[in-house]
């Protein structure tokens, strides 16, 4: 039987006896039979059976579905094995093979659409992309099979398997690990075509190669660096290695600025006590970590901040109480975890790292808030251990009059605590215990005095401890500082991976799209960013009674303005009660510029569902990549914070030995950085502090405080403009 005939009856026989399979994978198995055809060899053995782990990469179809419906491949695979024994070589021409000039690399991406093996019928093309496209474009120009292609690699030094290129030429795989880069770069000599040519066809361009090896980096280390580094890394110098290393450590993973050096050597030393209430209500994993963690609050402590969390965060007081003021769960969050380093400082070891005080951990109480040697003692260790006092020190100071004030402070309202509090050695004597329990209302008097003129002493010295504008300073230094910004998400469209092969790297991708696009249309904080909710198109939307008891903005469709709107009601906000509001809700449409509804629709309908996976849906916008045991697709602070700064790690800092990234002198950075491009962008095309507010939901007092960067040359080049036009005249 001639190869023409076995392949033709082969085809019938995938076409009516294997309807059971998927068609993707009836295609990819007939182009695997007639491959194996069309290069006279028999399919891979492993001893007198068929290797089927060979045969699933070549292939590219699952190994999984393969077991499932082996019985019925098998007969297809043994008859070319049998008829392979009666096939002469495919005679190779004698004469030099055409060789691809540099000339004709444009010819090569005008390539990349030509179908995969077009000779063969159409039911028996694999999905092809336009890497596998390019390469078995370039093999059938010069006469190349794998085998030949092989045979030349081999005599250049290269060691790859036969099967590999297989695998690249049907699309079924692409070049991953270092070795077949630099496989590929060879390939590309071969083929007298441009360096980085074949490359910049992946259809996952900004993946990370995997293989590297680097002494003395663990593989926790290396997953996090690897993005990072050039492909040839391995086979670059040591001096070179070192240098690139260094680069990617000190500016990428770290941030090269004073503020995070000491934040990373910080966060090495742990000492804050943690409380089950700091975990969100929802995150039950949070919680059972707390539990299970070695710097658990004490029991006596742990019970009586719960009374205190409950004070602060009901709906309604407990009878008996009084409150002036209620802590939101982010804001509880926060006092919460302060409390908790100031407790855990007090009780870490005086001879340790952290120089603490050596208090008895199960002696501590809230009551020791009221004596002001404790407070004298903390601003010091603070100042100490950071070299200046902060604004910090003033909040906690703070925090603590509002527990002493007079009728609604919950600590003078608790008299009780007296009984709890346990002597501290050179801090708090057993006389003062005694003093303060007689008179609790005295007690608490003499400290809120105290507080509030140590506040205010400490008010003339803070400083500032990190400069908010230097992650993004050649950002803002821009003429224009939302353009600049706006080529991390062009960055990113260039390298979102084909969707057909990685669906969850493409669905991750589009997510950072819309992160950095979403950010500087609505230039929300990071709260509202993250609580945003969504609708699909035709879906109901959520009434503004609803969000507001939900306390979280809704992105939907809007039949009235033809497009996609964001809806927040005013009380979601921080500053709910700001003249910005005034008591309205917050409501934009957003421009369908530059590809956004294109790629906010796609993440809707399809990237969402592969993100969540199993997972059940939080109805959140935006949502985390879950694993099998994931309980919750919603973020939360930390992690959202994360997701935004690995963007800007991957996409946004420019990496002279990768040439990936978009902006050159970007640090990394969490969204609130967000705000302050708007506002500056504003402040240097218009110099009205007014309008630079409107972009962020804010006061024009909060901008010139805190957001906007208006330096003197940006407001003096802004009068200019205007009295040159007199001399343009």
């Amino acid at each position: 039987m001639s190869p023409n005939q076995l392949k033709r009856r082969l085809l019938t026989y995938c076409q009516r006896r294997l309807v059971e399979l998927p068609n993707t994978d009836i295609e990819k198995l007939e182009a695997y039979l007639c491959q194996l055809i069309d290069e006279r060899r028999s399919p891979p053995r492993r001893g007198t059976a068929l290797d089927w782990r060979s045969i699933a990469l070549e292939s590219g179809i699952g190994s999984d579905r393969l077991a499932v419906f082996r019985v019925s491949i098998t007969p297809p695979l043994e008859a070319i094995a049998r008829a392979a024994t009666t096939w002469t070589p495919i005679e190779r021409a004698k004469s030099p093979r055409p060789r691809l000039t540099s000339g004709t690399d444009q010819s090569l991406l005008a390539m990349t659409h030509v179908p995969l093996n077009a000779s063969r019928p159409a039911s028996a093309r694999p999905m092809g992309h336009k890497f596998s496209n390019a390469l078995d474009t370039l093999m059938r120009s010069n006469g190349d099979d794998s085998a030949t292609l092989l045979d030349a690699l081999t005599r250049r030094g290269v060691r790859i398997e036969q099967s590999t290129l297989i695998s690249w030429r049907n699309g079924s795989k692409a070049p991953r690990a270092a070795e077949s880069f630099s496989a590929l770069r060879e390939i590309e000599q071969h083929y007298n075509a441009a360096e980085g040519a074949l490359v910049a066809l992946l259809p996952h361009p900004g993946r990370a190669a995997i293989g590297l090896r680097i002494e003395g980096v663990s593989a926790a280390e290396m997953r996090r660096l690897a993005w990072h580094l050039p492909n040839d890394f391995s086979t670059r110098s040591k001096p070179e290695q070192d240098e690139i290393l260094d680069w990617v450590r000190t500016v990428i993973i770290t941030g090269a600025t004073d503020y995070r050096r000491y934040q990373a050597a910080a966060s090495r030393q742990r000492f804050g006590f943690r409380f089950i209430e700091m975990a969100s209500v929802n995150d039950v994993a949070g919680q059972e970590r707390v539990r299970r963690s070695d710097l658990r609050a004490p029991a006596r402590l742990q019970a009586e901040m719960s009374e205190l969390f409950a004070f602060k965060t009901a709906t309604l007081t407990k009878r008996g109480f009084r409150r002036n003021g209620v802590w939101g769960p982010d804001t509880a969050d926060q006092k919460i975890e302060h409390l908790g380093l100031m407790f855990g400082a007090m009780a870490a070891d005086e001879a340790g790292p952290i120089r603490g005080l050596g208090a008895d951990k199960e002696g501590l109480s809230l009551g020791l808030l009221i004596f002001p040697a404790v407070w004298d003692w903390y601003l010091s260790w603070r100042s100490n251990k950071r070299g200046f006092f902060t604004s910090w020190e003033t909040e906690m100071l703070g925090v603590a009059i509002g527990l002493s004030r007079r009728e609604t402070g919950w600590i003078r309202q608790c008299p009780s605590l007296a009984s709890a509090i346990e002597p501290i050695s050179g801090v708090v004597t057993r006389d003062d215990i005694e003093a303060a329990g007689n008179d609790w209302d005295a007690a608490c008097d003499a400290f809120h005095d105290y507080a509030v003129s140590r506040a205010r002493e400490l008010q003339r010295i803070t400083r500032v401890h990190r400069d908010p504008f230097e992650p993004i300073m050649c950002v803002l230094e821009a003429e224009s500082p939302v353009g600049e910004y706006s080529k991390i998400a062009d960055e990113i469209l260039r390298r979102v991976p084909d969707e057909r092969l990685y669906p969850r790297a493409a669905a991750e991708a589009v997510r950072s799209f819309l992160l950095i696009r979403l950010g500087l249309h609505l230039g929300l904080r990071q709260k509202n960013l993250r609580q945003l909710r969504v609708r699909r198109r035709g879906e109901r939307s959520s009434t503004e009674r609803e969000l507001a008891d939900a306390r979280c903005g809704e992105l939907r469709w809007s039949d009235r303005s033809q497009g996609w709107e964001v809806f927040i009601p005013s009380v979601a906000f921080k500053n709910a009660h700001s003249s910005f509001f005034s008591g309205k809700p917050f409501r934009l449409v957003l421009p369908d510029l530059a590809g956004l509804y294109d790629q906010l629709e796609a993440y809707i309908d399809r990237h969402r569902v592969v993100l969540l996976g199993a997972t059940p849906d939080p109805g959140t916008f935006f949502v985390k990549t879950t694993k099998l045991k994931s309980k919750s697709g919603a973020y939360n602070q930390c992690t959202f914070y994360e997701a935004w700064r690995l963007t800007i790690q991957r996409y946004g800092i420019y990496n002279p030995y990768t040439d990936r990234g978009a902006i050159e002198g970007l640090l990394p950075h969490g969204p609130h950085n967000v705000r302050d491009i708007l506002a500056t962008h504003i402040l240097k095309k218009t110099g009205s502090y007014e309008q630079a507010s409107y972009a962020i939901q804010d006061t024009p007092a909060t901008v010139a405080d805190h957001y906007g960067r208006f330096l003197p040359q940006d407001k003096a080049a802004l009068a200019a403009q205007i009295l040159n036009e007199v001399w343009a005249a």
